[in-house]
């Protein structure tokens, strides 16, 4: 719900999103209030991220089995990247913070990112979610690992290996890709510069075809969209995103089912929301922000502040 409500009032500024809004709002101050009574110090990281981890679940089971290794050697990360990084990241799109938010700091601080975004299985496992935690980290001011990230990704999926990878790490690959050219725009905020990815860019021009053979509806959706965060609707590459995207939309249900064609709504919120913004693009835009969408946030969950 906070996920597609989010990405409407940017595209849209729909006030009828508002419920959506503070749902996510809600969800994260959750984490992080949960997170800061659990650790009063970096002392106690250990213990929380045992707890954390034993509740980890996938439901894909190649991807599962590539994440719990990376949990086994590196076991901080599910807490500090997707849990505490990514919820203080939203609150600060939000132009919010945690009223604990320097304790919060301090945990992040305690590791170190470098250590995930240069090993080869944390790539492999979680590439879309280290390209949105290195842009995260550089959006609060904390430790700059993008252009780490970038190289060491590009050493783990050279593009002469692409024909010997299977579909599930190509799509890893894309997805890495895709994320961090969102993570550059703040998620649909703002405009990116093609040649600050060029590369991206390129290899998405040259490999379309074998992108859409290869991957899901939400992937081929996601390159579509990195097109038009650069202002580039008329690109060849937008019109075959555009084009499968739509033949892929079931007309009955008016929604894309999932690869076993389930039409359930949790799960195909993703795939959906992204056909929503490729098919009917609202632009990017810096909404919702506390400063400047004060109806919105009239109630702030317990925990959170501006900041």
């Amino acid at each position: 719900m906070g996920h597609f409500g989010l990405r409407m009032f940017r595209q849209y500024g729909n006030a009828d999103f508002k419920s959506s809004i503070w749902v996510d709002l809600a969800k994260n101050a959750s984490i992080l209030n949960k997170a800061n009574a659990a650790i009063p110090t970096v002392d106690q990281v250990t213990d929380y991220v045992n707890i954390v981890n034993q509740g980890f679940t996938d439901t894909d089971p190649v991807r599962a089995k590539l994440r719990l290794k990376t949990l086994t050697e590196m076991p901080e990360y599910l807490l500090i990247g997707n849990r505490l990084l990514e919820a203080m990241a939203r609150l600060n799109q939000y132009g919010l913070k945690s009223t604990v938010d320097e304790n919060l700091r301090r945990i992040i601080r305690s590791q170190s990112f470098e250590s995930y975004v240069s090993d080869p299985d944390m790539i492999r496992a979680w590439a879309a979610q280290l390209a949105n935690q290195v842009y995260y980290l550089r959006q609060l001011g904390e430790q700059d690992v993008v252009n780490s990230f970038i190289s060491e990704f590009k050493t783990v999926y050279p593009d002469a290996n692409d024909k010997n990878i299977s579909n599930q790490q190509y799509s890893n690959k894309i997805y890495g890709m895709t994320h961090l050219i969102f993570s550059a725009s703040e998620y649909y905020q703002k405009n990116v510069n093609e040649t600050d990815f060029k590369w991206i860019y390129d290899y998405f021009r040259k490999n379309i075809d074998t992108i859409l053979a290869r991957t899901k509806a939400d992937v081929i959706a996601e390159v579509g969209i990195s097109f038009l965060l650069a202002n580039k609707e008329k690109d060849p590459v937008v019109i075959k995103a555009k084009q499968y995207i739509y033949n892929a939309i079931d007309k009955k249900r008016n929604m894309i089912p999932s690869v076993n064609g389930n039409f359930e709504l949790a799960y195909g919120e993703h795939r959906n929301v992204l056909a929503i913004m490729l098919l009917d693009w609202g632009g990017a835009n810096s909404r919702p922000t506390y400063q400047s969408n004060s109806a919105i946030f009239a109630n702030l969950p317990y925990g959170i502040e501006p900041k």
